[in-house]
């Protein structure tokens, strides 16, 4: 076998690795025998996958357009939904109080920071609220745009909620059908070696052996090739963040004309949180717990009382729900010699900020873009891999993490999370100059960030953060100041023009039953 990479493999179905496969067939021509690529999926018949209802970051409309599919064809078929945000319910002592983690930031950003004209005179109010007009259209169930906006444009930043399953069906006919990737449908029974440890070939229980040059391990939790055949080892995350339970249900509307959520909703209990997203036909509901803080069979009583106030009693008791057991963290290493982890094989943590699928999405596009023409070339490109993806779960589990050391609930679950051995010192350093200091464009060290500064700003002063030292004033601190004002006032503008302009989620759903989006 040739050492140029031509024949790449990706082990695993579902939404991981048709992603990856549509990312990597759509950049090269399939089936070309002088410069293309040829990607051939396996999957094995008897394996399901989770299949939950799903959030995606906005760069998911940058990867389907990459990918080829229509913004209305992927809404009408993963009854897919618009998702601008994060709301947070009940993470404050206060079980009144909440605040929302907005994809668009604070208007102006680039040229002001706006956390010190907010402090100076508008600290009693919301910093979302103050700061970003897209908050208005969270309360209103209102959509980022509308039918006459292009695909993929927005007149606010936006993802999507999806189902899962659907979104993986639509991605393999499109990856078949469109891109030229083959598809087998059976078991891997043996991994057979070259004698430098590469992987040579893979055995399967219904076709001929089936050879590669670069195998993408998308196997799910059990990692086929990355656990079961290299033993990469697994580092646990479970020191920082504590949940490794998650029941999930499908909860029905009370009726078709219910509103659709603009944004995944995101409500604190004793020991976990529940998710609740928006799709056309139903919501999809879970909790995210520890099992060290609270019992199954309680777990899932909180669920459904969660699902009684929110909808009937009737449906809280007729819903099916379904228990997800994880251990969260990632391996040690996601390249090794000729095989890449991707998914649950890589790694898993709380879907709190979804950031399953944009892993997957960057670490599939890293692939893409940096693909070695020859098996010389892979060991360094690994190494750039490796070292970008561990900052990147590095700085994902800090970001988690901080929502837990801000909140000021008493229950033993939140007290543990506040303990001081349980915080990275990545992070005690980052609240350690925030006390003084608020996040603004310093903090990126990497051109990729995982989360902007903007990001931190919204979790922190929605939670109430202050700082607790003061840097004497610069001499242009008036000017900013008054820069704030005329900026805030820009954002309470461009909210009631939201308000007035936009459609309603369901509406602009509805609508796209009948009519598409422009193509430009």
């Amino acid at each position: 076998m040739s050492s140029a990479i031509r024949n790449i493999v990706i082990i695993g179905g579902g939404s991981a690795g048709w992603l990856a496969a549509g990312i990597i067939a759509s950049t090269y021509a399939p089936n070309s025998q002088d410069k293309g690529l040829r990607v051939t999926l396996i999957e094995s018949p008897d394996i399901k996958t989770i299949g939950v209802g799903e959030g995606t970051w906005p760069s998911m409309r940058r990867t389907l357009k990459r990918i080829g599919l229509s913004e209305t064809d992927f809404i009408r078929f993963c009854d897919a939904s618009f998702k601008q945000g994060t709301a947070f319910y009940g993470w404050m002592h206060d079980p009144s109080a909440s605040y929302t983690h907005p994809f668009m930031p604070p208007n102006n950003f680039d040229a002001l920071n706006p956390v010190d004209g907010y402090l100076a005179a508008h600290a009693s109010a919301r910093f979302d609220d103050t700061v970003c007009p897209q908050v208005a259209l969270f309360a209103n169930h209102l959509a980022p745009k509308q039918i006459t906006t292009p695909e993929y444009a927005g007149q606010a930043n936006y993802g999507y909620h999806l189902d899962a399953g659907k979104f993986a069906t639509m991605l393999q006919r499109h990856c078949t059908e469109q891109l030229g990737v083959q598809q087998i449908v059976a078991n891997v029974t043996e991994v057979l070696c070259r004698p430098n440890g590469d992987i040579d070939r893979l055995k399967t229980d219904r076709t001929d052996d089936l050879e590669g040059d670069l195998f993408i391990d998308c196997s799910g939790s059990q990692g086929l090739l990355i656990n079961g055949l290299y033993e990469v080892g697994f580092i646990g995350r479970d020191d920082v963040l504590f949940n490794n339970r998650a029941i999930a249900a499908q909860t029905p509307y009370l009726d078709e004309t219910a509103p659709i959520a603009s944004c995944t909703h995101s409500t604190a209990q004793s020991a976990g949180w529940i998710w609740d997203i928006g799709l056309p036909t139903r919501r999809g509901t879970g909790y995210v717990y520890s099992a060290q803080h609270q019992s199954d069979d309680a777990a899932e009583q909180t669920l459904r009382q969660y699902i009684q106030r929110t909808s009937t009693s009737e449906i809280a008791a007729s819903v099916q729900t379904r228990t997800i057991v994880f251990e969260p963290g990632h391996r040690e290493r996601f390249w090794h010699r000729n095989c890449v982890a991707l998914g649950m094989a890589a790694g898993f943590i709380e879907p709190l900020e979804a950031s399953a699928l944009v892993l997957v999405e960057l670490g599939a596009t890293m692939i893409a873009d940096e693909l070695p023409a020859d098996r010389s070339d892979m060991d360094s490109v690994g190494k750039r891999y490796n070292d970008r993806f561990r900052y990147r779960w590095d700085q994902i589990i800090d970001f988690l993490k901080l929502h837990y050391v801000l909140s000021t609930r008493t229950e033993a679950y939140w007290a543990d999370h506040r303990n001081p051995s349980s915080i990275p010192e990545s992070l005690q350093s980052l609240l350690t100059t925030w006390a003084y200091r608020a996040p603004w464009h310093h903090e990126g060290y990497h051109k990729d960030e995982m989360f902007p500064s903007a990001s931190y700003q919204y979790v922190l002063y929605g939670m109430g953060f202050r700082p607790s030292r003061a840097l004497p004033k610069h001499r242009h601190v008036e000017q900013d100041l008054a820069a704030a004002h005329r900026t805030f006032a820009q954002v309470t503008k461009q909210a009631n023009q939201f308000r007035n302009q936009m459609p309603s989620n369901r509406d602009l759903l509805e609508t796209l039953k009948q009519h598409r989006f422009q193509t430009v």
